[in-house]
Order: structure tokens, then sequence, then C-alpha cells
């Protein structure tokens, strides 16, 4: 583990170990991250889970947000997730509830409407539903329980990350051309072409 930017995983500067008590928080960090081609500079929004921790035998005002991939502690984490879970579900659990409230009470439904529609216009597509023509994936990631492609599109800066299940059926040749690219092949050495060599006779 590691606590402070400063600090390689498990150890301070002065050797001292850290060790995670509690998994307290989590967040995304969406951030820029750039790429060079050519001569044109490209940048790409990278999205990041940060947790933020409390350490043991340190107060709460040492408490810090560390990057998950940082991190070597996944039983807390789980427990953690599981936690926030069952919070998500009793609090979305209870927002039906209030809705189905004020639907009742309302007899006129037209504040119910304004407010829909405001829902509807605050989310904006996002992937596929942008219409756009995918130019490129940039990356992968699993970190949802599902592997999502970070696609690049045609014509603008942007990109999003879409379900892979649903790129392979709209964009086959990159998503080959995705794995081609990091695909790597292994050339037997002399040695192994003379132990092949004389097991098969």
């Amino acid at each position: 583990m590691s606590k402070g930017k400063d600090s390689s995983p498990g150890e301070s500067a002065g050797g001292e170990e850290f060790s995670v008590e509690k998994v307290l928080d989590r967040r995304v960090v969406k951030g820029k991250f750039y790429v060079i081609q050519l001569l044109f500079a490209d940048h790409f929004v990278v999205i990041q889970v940060e947790y933020f921790l409390k350490w043991k035998g340190y107060s709460n005002e040492e408490n810090t947000w560390e990057p998950e991939e940082n991190l070597d502690c996944p039983d807390l984490i789980a427990q953690f997730e599981e936690q926030r879970k069952k919070k998500e579900a009793a609090t979305t659990g209870k927002r039906h509830e209030d809705k189905e409230q004020k639907k009742r009470k309302s007899s006129s439904g037209g504040p119910l409407i304004s407010h829909k529609k405001k829902m509807t216009e605050d989310k904006k597509p996002e992937g596929f539903d942008r219409n756009l023509e995918p130019e490129r994936i940039i990356g992968a990631t699993d970190s949802s329980g599902e592997l999502m492609f970070l696609m690049k599109w045609k014509g603008t800066d942007d990109a999003d990350l879409v379900p892979a299940r649903i790129a392979n059926e709209k964009c086959p040749q990159i998503v080959i051309k995705f794995y081609e690219e990091r695909l790597t092949w292994h050339s037997p050495t002399h040695d192994e072409e003379s132990s092949v060599k004389a097991d098969a006779e």
C-alpha cells in the first residue's frame, strides 16, 4: 500500500510499513490522458477509481485518497463495495417510495411531467447512442464487472466507455484491430527447436 505521493507501495520514505485499516469512501476521477501521434496531440478522458483510506496507527487527518491500482487490500475493498451497494439499494428503494407517494398526491400531473422532462434533458447520450462513427479503441477496463472499451470517435476529441459486447457487434473490425495491436508472438529459441525435434524422434 502506498501512503503519500512520494512513497513506494508498502513503505514510506523511512522504510516504514503502511497498512490499510478501513476503506472509507470511493470516487471516480476523470482526467486527461495525452497521446502524441505524429505531430498532433490528442487528449482523451480517462476514468480512475480512487478510495479514501484510513491507515492503521494514524489519525484521521492522515487519511488519503489512493488509486485503486496502487492498493493491495481486496478484502477491505470488497467489504466496502458490498456495504456501498446495500446503502445504494436502500436509498434507491426510499427514492422510489417517495416518487410513488408524490405521484399519488399529485392530481394534476403538471409538475411531475416537467420534472421528468428536465431529467431526460440532463442525460446526454453516450457511446453509440451519439450516432458517431467509431475511430479506434484506445483502452479497455473491466472495473465495472463488464469488459468496456474506451472508444475514440471520428471527428471529435471525445472518448466514451462502451460495453465490449456492443462494440463487437457494431464495429468488429475495430475490435479485431485493437486485439491485433496487442498480440505478441512467441518464437521458439534454437534450444527449444532442438528439444521439439528430439521429442518427435
